[in-house]
Parts: C-alpha cells; structure tokens; sequence
C-alpha cells in the first residue's frame, strides 16, 4: 500500500510561490513506471493535473501551468515536491500528490492519493 502526504504553507501571498512536498511510504519513488503526480481543486472546479516526475526524474507540465511550475525529487527521503510561482488568488484550491503505474493524466488512473491540503493565495 502506497501512502503519500502533502505538506507545506496554507497560505501563500500574491506573487510569491508556493511549495509543496509530498512524502511518500510503502514504495520508492524510483520503482520502474511509477509517476508521480501533483493535481489541485479550485473551489467549485473540477480537479486540474499540474504535472509529473517519473521514476528516472523525467518531469512533464500541463501545458497551462507550464511556465510557472517546477517538480522535483528528493530519493534520498523518498519526496517529490511543486514548486508554482507568481500565485494569484485563483491559485487558490486543494492540492493533491497522487501516484500513478503508467504515465497518465487522467486523475481517474491515479492508484494512490494523499489526503490533500489547502492552500490559499491571499494578501
């Protein structure tokens, strides 16, 4: 059973960045095929993929978020983390990390979740 925990600040102010770790137990983040995943929920939107690191440190971005997003990986501590600057307040929405067995984007296709946190853009 794979666990993952998100961690970070709740609240982050406009025009900063937002950085995020996902701590993950039960597999190695460089186990052959596994991707990891970063997805975020506006309120009363649908969940929205932001990006991936794969298990050899290869990172791909939603096309949308692409110039202000960083993942990286830390495999010493089994941690991947997002980085998002130049926040607005429509950045606004619970973040989630999530592994996958394949490349995906499809938040349906993820195996494992972590329970997501908060993060809301305000001054």
């Amino acid at each position: 059973q794979v666990q993952l925990q998100e961690s970070g600040p709740g609240l982050v102010k406009p025009s900063q960045t937002l950085s995020l770790t996902c701590t993950v137990s039960g597999a190695s983040i460089s186990t052959i095929y596994y991707t990891w995943n970063w997805i975020r929920q506006p309120p009363g939107k649908a969940l929205e993929w932001i990006g991936v690191i794969t298990y050899d440190g290869k990172t791909y971005y939603s096309p949308s978020l692409k110039s202000r997003t960083s993942i990286s990986r830390n495999t010493p501590k089994n941690q991947f983390s997002l980085q998002l600057s130049s926040v607005t307040p429509d950045d606004t929405a619970v973040y989630y990390c999530a592994e996958a067995s394949e490349f995906t984007t499809d938040p349906d296709k993820f195996d494992f979740w972590g329970q997501g946190t908060q993060v809301t853009v305000s001054s």
